[in-house]
């Protein structure tokens, strides 16, 4: 089995357009979530979100890659570049045929869907841009992406709600592992915060109007944001022989499902899944320093995380950091676990734990060390990322600082 590393990030997301940026709001412990500036705001109830605020598409891409670009799109593209720039590769020759792409997002080009639903319904137009299938597709991201760079082997996208982008990079470090890839690109996106997006969210009522507030006793619920993560996953070997910095090692992943319910989590489903990553990775539960939970700010998520959590880690619970930065950036839906992913990234390369923002009071359902406000400076050299989905869709990765 072929040792998996990382060697590139990029990302676009309410608290930067960079890595630096986003590790920097980190350890500040800054909140990028806000009042929204989208188009019928004033017919939405819930009027905040984690928005790429200020994004000019037309600075960035000539008007005949906007037609196909959807937003989503445009924050993978420009995440993919600052990853695969830092990490020294080209994809020429053979290296191209076999480096891959597999990107998250649980609902592609939705800006895309709400425009043209609004030109055709409530503007009485009977036709829309040819190109709109190709630009809201799911898969858009991943295909633009393997255009651009020259990704040739295996191409795809995986819609898991709020675990895809763990999903996705499970899967990319399996293909690696197993022989079936060199490289592959992976993280994920989402962009939902336009009136049809958020309209839909809405109905569940699940959203929080002030803020996000995870593992707190006065939570009110979760709080949408938008952006991408994009990382280079790579062959151990390769990225040694030609003397790439190494950001971390990838060493374990599981996926299951509660097969139980559509949007209420199983404690058991959950516990599976984390039980399973550490046994792929060969580590003990008292060897991991630092979990991003997937922490969305609803009692029901926050209080089965945590219990999940204290069973399988057991005394080990009691000593283990756990914070949730969807408490700044907001929950990305099926781009959450890429973005969250810096967060395990800085905590191996920095020894710096980001915090849960917004808590307030303890819950003793909750009972963990939640890095409650403030960031921690803690060297650790193993780390767990969490994404629990509607649908009882559960993945997690396991990190190691890299050697």
């Amino acid at each position: 089995m072929r040792r998996v590393v990382i060697t590139g990030a990029g990302t676009v997301n309410a608290l930067a357009r960079d890595v630096a940026g986003t590790y920097a709001a980190f350890a500040e412990g800054r909140c990028g979530i806000g009042a929204l500036d989208i188009r019928d705001k004033d017919r939405l109830s819930i009027q905040i979100g984690g928005q790429v605020k200020g994004w000019d598409a037309e600075a960035l891409f000539s008007r005949q890659q906007i037609t196909l670009y959807d937003r989503f799109t445009q924050f993978t593209l420009t995440a993919a570049e600052q990853a695969i720039a830092q990490s020294g590769l080209v994809f020429d020759g053979d290296l191209g045929d076999c480096s891959g792409v597999v990107l998250g997002t649980a609902a592609g080009g939705v800006n895309t869907w709400d425009e043209s639903y609004r030109a055709v319904y409530a503007e009485d137009k009977n036709r829309v841009h040819p190109f709109v299938v190709p630009k809201l597709m799911n898969s858009a991201g991943a295909s633009h992406v393997a255009m651009q760079f020259g990704l040739r082997g295996p191409s795809f996208s995986v819609s898991t709600a709020c675990a895809s982008s763990n999903h996705a990079m499970g899967l990319a470090f399996q293909a690696i592992r197993g022989g079936g890839a060199q490289v592959m690109v992976t993280g994920g996106s989402e962009s939902m915060l336009c009136f049809g997006g958020i309209k839909a969210w809405e109905g569940l009522r699940v959203m929080s109007q002030t803020a996000c507030r995870p593992f707190s006793l006065n939570r009110s619920g979760m709080v949408q944001g938008e952006g991408a993560a994009i990382f280079v996953f790579e062959d151990y070997d390769h990225a040694r022989a030609r003397g790439a910095v190494i950001l971390a090692e990838v060493i374990g992943f599981a996926m299951t499902s509660d097969a139980s319910d559509i949007v209420m989590p199983s404690q058991e489903g959950a516990a599976r899944a984390i039980r399973l990553a550490l046994r792929d990775a060969k580590v003990a539960p008292d060897a991991v320093g630092y979990i991003n939970a997937h922490g969305t700010g609803t009692a029901a998520n926050d209080k089965t995380e945590c219990a999940a959590i204290a069973q399988v880690f057991g005394p080990a619970a009691d000593s283990v950091m756990l914070s949730s930065t969807k408490s700044m950036h907001g929950h990305l839906i099926g781009g959450t676990g890429a973005v969250e992913l810096l967060a395990c990234l800085m905590a191996l390369q920095q020894g710096v734990i980001a915090p849960t923002i917004g808590y307030e009071v303890a819950d003793p359902e909750c009972a963990l060390d939640v890095v409650p406000n403030q960031a921690r400076e803690v060297p650790v050299d193993v780390v767990m990322s969490n994404a629990f989905a509607f649908g009882g869709l559960n993945a997690v990765l396991v990190l190691r600082k890299a050697a």
